[in-house]
């Protein structure tokens, strides 16, 4: 179901972590979907010259960070920008269908934590996103169990699949 690259990624994922003073920072996702990422960058003469990420997800969304950050590192924020959900999922030689979602996510990460940078530099106060724990679909009319990644009714409050408890409707 994913290649080697994807285990590769997911088993050894690279560059985890949080960059204290980080230059921009990136969150994307939903905890009730099961998938939540942090892109910290580093920045030095234009350049990603350090990424970390924290990713809260499944095996592919971590595969995602850790390829996305090993994508970027070095890399002119202009070039960086340019670096798509495809990009990302080719990278890894491919995701399944139902995890696509995952490469969407990490290349909005990291597009938000360049504008976080950005903005900084311009001197551009940006207010601090509120969380909003509503569920939300961020990848598509589906919903997934948060634990297992199975696909779950709207409105469900236990998984079959896992047998575990959703403590938030889903």
């Amino acid at each position: 179901m994913y290649s080697k690259t994807v285990m590769d990624h997911f088993k050894n994922p690279r560059n985890v972590g949080v960059i204290e003073g980080a230059d921009g920072v990136g969150e994307v996702g939903n905890p009730l979907c099961g998938d939540m990422m942090s892109i910290y960058l580093k920045i030095k003469d234009e350049k990603i010259h350090d990424i970390k990420f924290q990713t809260f997800g499944c095996g592919a969304a971590i595969a995602v960070s850790s390829m996305l950050s090993e994508m970027a590192k070095g890399k002119s924020l202009d070039d960086a920008k340019r670096i798509s959900n495809k990009d990302v999922a080719d990278a890894l030689e491919g995701l399944p269908k139902n995890k696509l979602h995952c490469s969407n996510l990490g290349a909005d990460a990291l597009k938000l934590a360049i504008q976080d940078y950005e903005d900084k530099k311009a001197g551009k106060k940006r207010p601090t996103p509120k969380r909003a724990e509503k569920h939300e679909h961020t990848h598509g009319d589906k919903c997934y169990c948060p634990y297992c990644d199975s696909e779950v009714e709207e409105g469900a409050t236990f998984c079959m699949a896992c047998q575990t408890d959703l403590e938030e409707a889903h």
